[in-house]
């Protein structure tokens, strides 16, 4: 891979993609049907040093998951923060949609300049993009609009303060919006669920553990083809446990079945099951547990 290409101003990107220089340098909204991209970009990494939220008109592909795939051909937002690798292909010329830009220092000083850090969903990839039926698509344009009309009005004192507090509603409708896109997409969930589980299973029964050590969000994310974020934030809507939890569950699960159906140690467990220390798996099963892996055995043979 070739060393990426680092955009570090908000103009700088307008010049490389021939829209207008921006109104304000640290924020910017652009019909991308002004974008002209230069062949030699295409089929390159970018590292933004600001956010970007995208509304692409139409996103074509297939997503595969399990057995089956899920076909997408609808318009969708998708978020990156900054210093997030993005790669453009030839397919990336050819969206209609809007592009708002906004450099970190446009946010200091304001909560949403931490509570943005917290938002799953700039950490999704691409292909989990917020898919948004017309109603939504309307109610997220009108919120565009605001931005933009202010950006054009005159800048005054109150400027950054309302530009903020629309980019807060934006985001809280985002927000919402993709809690009901796991939700109405439940199926798709149950069965990336059941991948989890058969994967979790898989990987303690085969005892990849002891090789790999402690599986990780990242283990089953790559295995499924997701971005752990997503996973996590797409599992706890389902089960209200995300991924790391999930992954205690199953590991407690397999413990107990250790300790009650063989003489193994409960250092010879915690190898077992992935850990380093012994101390550690104590300390998480009796977090878990309420009970030491001894008093759990213990109490179990007394039973």
């Amino acid at each position: 891979m070739n060393n990426p290409i680092k955009v570090n101003s908000i103009s700088e990107l307008h010049e490389m993609l021939n829209f207008d220089k921006p109104v304000h340098p640290l924020i910017s909204i652009n019909d991308n049907a002004n974008m002209v991209v230069d062949e030699n970009l295409l089929n390159q990494h970018f590292l933004f040093n600001f956010y970007k939220i995208s509304y692409k008109k139409t996103l074509k592909g297939k997503i595969g998951y399990g057995q089956g795939y899920y076909d997408f051909d609808e318009g969708g937002m998708v978020f990156t923060a900054p210093n997030q690798l993005i790669s453009t292909t030839s397919d990336d010329t050819e969206y209609e949609g809007l592009t708002m830009l906004i450099h970190p220092d446009f946010l200091r000083n304001y909560s949403l300049a931490t509570r943005i850090k917290s938002l799953g969903f700039f950490s999704y990839a691409a292909n989990e993009a917020l898919f948004l039926s017309d109603k939504e698509k309307q109610t997220i344009f009108s919120v565009f609009d605001n931005i933009k009309e202010e950006l054009n009005n005159t800048i005054d004192d109150f400027s950054q303060d309302v530009i903020i507090s629309h980019m807060e509603v934006l985001l809280n409708y985002s927000n919402r919006f993709y809690k009901r896109q796991f939700i109405t997409r439940k199926a798709v969930n149950h069965d990336l669920l059941s991948r989890v589980e058969e994967l979790l299973k898989v990987y303690f029964d085969k005892e990849q553990s002891l090789n790999k050590g402690l599986p990780t969000v990242e283990f089953l994310a790559t295995e499924l083809n997701l971005s752990p974020r997503y996973l996590s934030d797409m599992l706890r809507s389902l089960t209200g446990q995300n991924a790391q939890q999930i992954i205690h569950e199953k590991l407690i699960e397999k413990a107990k079945e250790y300790l009650t159906t063989t003489s193994f140690s409960v250092s010879e467990i915690a190898y077992q099951l992935g850990f380093e220390h012994p101390q550690s798996f104590s300390k998480l099963f009796k977090n878990k547990t309420n009970q030491t892996p001894v008093q759990f055995k213990q109490s179990f043979n007394h039973n």
